[in-house]
């Protein structure tokens, strides 16, 4: 994953990368990750949902995860979350997202347990 060079020794406590050169994996057909840059308190990630697809599992959370709809949108149960929505799951929730249409998301999930 390719970060800005910097030669301020402050700059060291800052990361940053731009979307398009990180790797997109297959979650599931029709759903990518790319997995954006982590702490030891936080890691991102952006989701893109091609239309008809949903999570492939149930997503179980020890810590709480945030997410922003950024383009279509993302259905969890009966609710609908359109683009500009930001949702927030508590510790000890759980969810499985899915989109009828397509949706692009970017999400944190923060991690108070020790690392994975």
């Amino acid at each position: 994953m390719a970060t800005s060079p910097s030669e301020n020794p402050t700059d060291r406590l800052r990361e940053t990368v731009h979307v398009d050169d990180v790797p997109a994996e297959e979650v599931a057909p029709g759903i990518t990750r790319r997995r954006l840059t982590r702490s030891e308190h936080a890691r991102g990630w952006l989701i893109d949902f091609a239309p008809g697809t949903t999570w492939p599992a149930t997503d179980h959370h020890e810590d709480e995860e945030r997410y922003f709809v950024l383009s279509g949108e993302v259905v969890e149960g009966p609710d609908r979350y359109p683009a500009g929505t930001y949702v927030t799951f508590h510790a000890g929730s759980s969810h499985r997202p899915g989109s009828e249409t397509g949706a692009s998301m970017l999400g944190i999930s923060l991690l108070t347990g020790p690392p994975a």
